[in-house]
């Protein structure tokens, strides 16, 4: 994937020069954020202060914050030093991409420092250390040890011995049908008597193994679209090792082609739908694009789910702030050292996004509260990492540093300059309400890109939650508007909410697109192609 360096003026070397020069010469907004906290803290001693922690915000939810007075002024004295940092930032005149890079290293910091993270300034650490006698730190203790030890440094999430892949977890009937070094491709067992003779494709992320598709019975997409009728082929992507350092995102690209090339031969279609979330949403827009380049009409539907591909259009919101040169230079370095881009490391990256959810919360359960954490299949998935190869991973930074795939920035494969217009089947959008990851905002701008006709759907979800949301949760809702407007806000203040998944909002849209009904093969793999190991197929057993 060809590029060209460029420079850019926005690096975090000249945003913290520029931050400590406006923080020197505007010492009056520092005093005054200052006089504001004192302020604010002689109102909680004196029981007068009404600072609440957020409705989402966990760490306060033990009533005790609220009824005893102590815990309440320690409570509220620590939400006022918090904020008040962040009043402090927002009041300087600085870029506002500066000021996003400064909140996240200063969140970084008041977050480690919560009084929820330490035993004395933790109702129900105390309350288990009462109770046990003391048990709960030593069993915490051990925690700490083997975490330390086994789990790189950061509390474990979930319990891993809980769980086999494709004994108790990705165990839906299929066959891998085509095998390549990027890739193995797995056709289903259809599970109806006919089926929709144009089969679903999906890529997952390079970054995660595929079994988030197929997690258990009631619990798995690929179940879902079988049941609705559909074939369904799906890559599994190979772990790779420093041997293929080289893998570059032409080279996935490039398998991908081969495989949508099978799957189009063991169904009879020449057009496939295809489906990719998170960097696997960035793989098959490119391969889509690509085929628009070369004049192949094989998309018949494009679903992207949780996946920025404008990158853009979102430099002033946190996706933007990891557009960021000199953190990718030297994050491309540390993976060209090793040949590969560790999945541990992914997952720590990912981790510090979200550190009161996914670190601090384990570092009560698990060290103070001596609890051994829970089995849960998301969790054991997430820990399950996988690696990147250093041109790969050197590649999707580029995407980050200049742009996506638009703006006239798009990457060059196959000799072809990438664009989102040479998309021109029908897509549908997917964001997460509540996604972290790829902010539902940001993934809404990849719908101004798009060559052909679109609809965006908002599930009232996070980043995987979204993508695993079954029929049956009372809680689920999701959130469209037909006039598709150009902006997230307009869509928003027009959207029509709908109660229940988006599953069963998208089955219906897949159903428009899959053709003929025709009756289900009896067999799995063709002459050309014929079946091999049964899913959920080798490559998704490498370890990192």
């Amino acid at each position: 994937m060809a590029r060209n360096r460029i420079e850019t003026a926005t690096d975090l070397a000249q945003s913290a020069a520029r931050f400590y020069v406006k923080m020197l010469s505007q010492p009056m907004t520092a005093l005054s954020g200052i006089m504001a906290l004192n302020q604010e803290i002689a109102r909680s001693l004196a029981g007068a202060s009404e600072l609440e922690a957020d409705k989402g915000d966990k760490r306060f939810k033990d009533p005790v914050w609220a009824s005893n007075p102590g815990y309440r002024v320690l409570m509220q004295t620590y939400l006022a030093w918090q904020r008040g940092i962040d009043n402090w930032v927002d009041a300087l005149d600085v870029p506002a991409r500066d000021k996003l890079r400064v909140k996240l290293v200063a969140n970084l910091f008041t977050d480690a420092l919560a009084p929820t993270n330490t035993l004395g300034g933790n109702p129900a650490a105390m309350k288990a250390t009462l109770e046990q006698g003391g048990n709960n730190l030593i069993a915490g203790l051990q925690n700490f040890v083997e975490d330390m030890a086994g789990n790189n440094g950061l509390p474990s999430m979930v319990d891993k011995t809980k769980f086999r892949v494709g004994e108790n977890i990705g165990t839906t009937a299929g066959k891998v049908v085509h095998t390549e070094p990027h890739l193995e491709l797995i056709q289903y067992q259809p599970a109806t008597p006919e089926v929709y003779k144009t089969p679903i494709f999906i890529v997952p992320p390079q970054i995660n193994k595929f079994y988030i598709w197929d997690l258990a019975p009631g619990r798995s997409i690929v179940e879902f679209l079988l049941s609705q009728g559909h074939q369904v082929f799906i890559v599994s992507w190979r772990n790779p090792t420093a041997e293929q350092a080289d893998w570059d995102m032409e080279s996935y690209v490039e398998a991908l082609d081969r495989a949508s090339e099978v799957a189009c031969e063991i169904s009879g279609s020449d057009r496939l739908n295809l489906v990719g979330a998170c960097s696997g949403g960035i793989t098959a827009a490119l391969t889509i694009a690509l085929w628009g380049a070369r004049g192949i009409k094989r998309a018949e539907s494009f679903s992207v789910l949780v996946a920025i591909l404008d990158v853009a259009g979102n430099k002033d919101t946190s996706m933007g702030l990891f557009a960021n040169l000199e953190t990718l230079e030297l994050a491309r370095l540390f993976s060209r050292s090793k040949g590969v881009m560790g999945g541990s490391d992914l997952e720590r990256a990912f981790a510090w996004l979200r550190p009161n959810d996914l670190i601090w919360a384990y570092w009560v359960n698990n060290y103070l509260l001596g609890k051994d954490p829970q089995a849960f299949d998301i969790l054991y998935w997430n820990a399950d990492t996988t690696n990147l190869p250093a041109a790969l991973h050197g590649d999707m930074m580029d995407l980050l540093e200049f742009g996506g795939l638009t703006g006239g920035n798009g990457p060059t494969i196959g000799g072809h300059k990438l664009e989102l217009g040479q998309i021109t089947c029908d897509t549908l959008v997917l964001g997460g309400e509540s996604d972290h990851i790829t902010p539902w905002d940001g993934t809404y701008l990849t719908t101004n890109g798009l060559g052909g006709t679109w609809q965006y759907v908002l599930s009232q979800s996070g980043h995987i939650q979204s993508l695993i949301n079954p029929p049956g949760n009372p809680k689920a809702r999701y959130y469209t508007n037909s006039a598709n407007p150009g902006t997230p806000q307009e869509f928003l203040a027009g959207a029509e909410e709908h109660q229940g998944t988006w599953w069963l909002h998208w089955a219906e849209w897949l159903a428009g697109h899959g053709g003929e009904k025709v009756a289900a093969p009896k067999t799995l793999g063709s002459k050309a192609h014929q079946p091999g190991v049964d899913a959920p197929g080798t490559y998704v057993l490498m370890a990192a």
